[in-house]
Formats: structure tokens, C-alpha cells, sequence
């Protein structure tokens, strides 16, 4: 059964969802997926896959939006967040993959990136390509670099604003989340103030924590017992994507991205030494132009002190902590290589 948890009668939080209940709530916000599943030889198997997420359907290099990232633990091997961080801005597809496909998905997305926009590298400058990743070697054979650049390319390509599709999709086809399949989910919120309604959305990539650390049991009651649970010695790592509408500075958007360590932490998380947890956000309320004359530029942001700021924080914890589950409830039962098999989360029950 793969349902999101409100249709199955949980509630996770105070604030109002989305009408998808998922990132692409935000208008223009894009999802696409490359999903990678097939047996190789000698007890080899390619469970893996790529996952684009597009602030919006334009030009990302000539018309960036204002970014942060924030790294809650740093086990991880991502790419282009020390430019994101220092110009506050991003001007490519966010790219999610397995560890050892990291430069392969960077490679597609820069080569998409330079057949769409033929001044890159020439007239104007180089491009920054944000990857980040999990590793999901007890699924996949990832010694295989099964991955190639052109997936990359066919995620970007494949990214549309309808529903997100979840679970053991794309770059989440071979994780796994507290001993059951994880991957890709994905929740929404909306704040409002003064008759103003702003969305944010998020979306993990989920492949971290231990059966017994799993706080969210009361949620997923059918199987408290853990009988079906794969233990690994691993911590484990989650890529965590916020979006959202409201007009945020890049620092304003670094204070939002930290409140959703706290979503991860309600789930059961306490951020392992050997975990990668990491957050990239971004604004879509407007756009800043890679070209211009002007000597200065004007940007609307949200007044730090303003109660709003308190309600995007909660929206960021909340949305996180939902789109675990999600990344959990929306998952199948996964078989990879040396015949593993990860087993879906039971649900029926919840709200039971």
C-alpha cells in the first residue's frame, strides 16, 4: 500500500498542507526522475537512479534564485554548495544520486547545462552544478557506476510541477530509511500573514537510521516489532531540499534550512558521526538576472521580526519530519543485489 500518511489518517503538525502535499506546491518547482533497476552478473544488481528538482522552467543559469545550504552533519560528498553558500544564489538543477555517481550526474547536468546556454564558459562565466547524494551500496551494486551522464540529463528532461512521485524512485530507488526501503518523499506547507499565504515544500532523499531509533512507530503500528527490519552498521545520511514562494534572503533562508534538523530529529535522527545530513534551499520569489548593467539591484525580503518568520520555521520542521514518513509509506518492498531484499514499511493501520 502506497499512500500518503493523511490519506491513511495520520497528521503530522499544525499548519495547513499543500493541495499535492509535496514540493511542487511551490509554483514552478519541477521533479523529475531516472530510476535504474535491473540485474547485472555475478549476483550483481543496479538499483539506483537520479533525481532533478528545478526551481523553475526557465533559464536556472540566466535567471538564478536566491539560496542557502546548511550542513547539519558533514559525512557527505556533495558538489557546488561552497559557491552557493558564498554568492547566496544557484543557477542549477538541484541533482540527487548515490555516492560513486556523483561525478557522472554532475558531468550530464554540466553538459545539459552548456547545450542550453551557449555563453557559459565563452562570453560569460563557468557554472556552478550542485549534486548532492546517499550511499545505497547495500542495495545497489555501486562499485558498478551503473549511472551515466545522460540520466542525468533525462531526470532534467523528465521534471514536470505535477505530483512528486515517491518512495523507491530515482536517486531513492536503493535507500533505506530505519531497517525499511526509504528514498524520495516529499510534504508542503502553507503560512499566511496579513492575507499573504506563502508555500514551502520540501523533499528528502531518505537513507539513514536504525530500526530501534525509529520515533515514528506510533505512525507505522503495524510492525513495532521490527521483524522485517535490515540492520546495518552504517549511519546513514538523508539530502533534506527545501522550497518555498516567500521572499527570503539567502541568510534568511540558511535560518529556515537549520529548522529542519529539527523535523529530522522528531523522526529518530540524532545526525551520527558517520551520517551526511544536509540541507539546500531556495526562494522562487523572484529571480536575479546573470547579465544586467545596473550597478545595484533591489530585492524584496520578509521582516526578520515579523510572527511569519516563526511560521516558516515551523513549516520547514514540519514538512521535513512528514516527507521521512512520506519517503517511508509511499516505498515498496525492493530486492537488490546479493538477492537482499528491503522491505516496505507496513502502514495499513496507521490512524487505526
Amino acid at each position: 500500500m502506497t499512500k500518503k500518511i493523511r490519506q491513511l489518517g495520520a497528521t503530522i503538525g499544525r499548519l495547513p498542507v499543500g493541495e499535492k502535499n509535496d514540493i511542487t506546491d511551490v509554483a514552478g518547482v519541477r521533479v523529475g526522475h531516472v530510476t535504474i533497476q535491473h540485474e547485472l552478473d555475478n549476483e550483481d544488481y543496479a538499483c539506483t537512479g537520479v533525481t532533478a528538482i528545478l526551481p523553475h522552467g526557465g533559464s536556472l543559469f540566466r535567471e538564478k534564485v536566491t539560496a542557502a545550504s546548511y550542513v547539519i552533519n558533514g559525512f557527505g560528498k556533495t558538489t557546488g554548495l561552497v559557491q552557493v553558500n558564498e554568492l547566496g544564489v544557484l543557477e542549477s538543477p538541484i541533482m540527487l544520486t548515490n555516492t560513486f555517481s556523483v561525478p557522472a550526474v554532475t558531468q550530464g547536468t554540466l553538459q545539459y547545462m552548456l547545450d542550453t546556454n551557449e555563453e557559459i564558459g565563452d562570453s560569460t562565466g563557468t557554472i556552478n552544478i550542485v549534486v548532492g547524494e546517499c550511499n545505497d551500496g547495500h542495495l545497489n551494486s555501486i562499485r558498478r557506476c551503473v549511472v551515466r551522464p545522460e540520466d542525468a540529463r533525462v531526470a532534467i528532461q523528465n521534471a514536470t510541477d505535477q505530483a512528486v512521485e515517491e518512495g523507491a524512485v530515482g536517486a531513492g530507488t536503493g535507500m533505506i530509511a530505519f531497517g525499511y526501503k526509504g528514498g524520495i518523499g516529499s510534504s508542503s506547507r502553507i503560512v499566511v500573514a496579513e492575507e499573504q499565504s506563502y508555500t514551502l515544500g520540501a523533499l528528502v532523499l531518505s537513507n539513514f537510521g536504525h530500526k530501534n531509533d525509529f520515533l515514528g512507530a506510533n505512525l507505522f503500528t503495524s510492525c513495532k516489532n521490527n521483524e522485517n527490519a535490515v540492520e546495518k552498521s552504517e549511519d546513514g545520511s538523508i539530502i533534506i531540499v527545501l522550497a518555498t514562494d516567500a521572499p527570503l534572503s539567502d541568510r534568511q533562508l540558511l535560518r529556515v534550512a537549520k529548522r529542519a534538523g529539527i523535523g529530522l530529529g522528531r523522526t529518530g535522527s540524532h545526525f551520527g558521526h558517520g551520517s551526511g545530513d544536509i540541507v539546500i534551499a531556495f526562494s522562487t520569489a523572484q529571480t536575479i538576472p546573470h547579465q544586467t548593467t545596473a550597478v545595484t539591484e533591489t530585492r524584496v525580503q520578509l521582516r526578520e521580526d515579523h510572527p511569519i518568520m516563526n511560521e516558516l520555521f515551523a513549516a520547514a520542521a514540519e514538512a521535513t519530519e512528514e516527507a521521512i514518513y512520506h519517503s517511508l509509506a509511499q516505498a515498496v518492498t525492493t530486492m537488490g543485489r546479493k538477492g537482499r531484499i528491503v522491505h516496505a514499511y507496513p502502514s495499513p493501520d496507521i490512524g487505526e
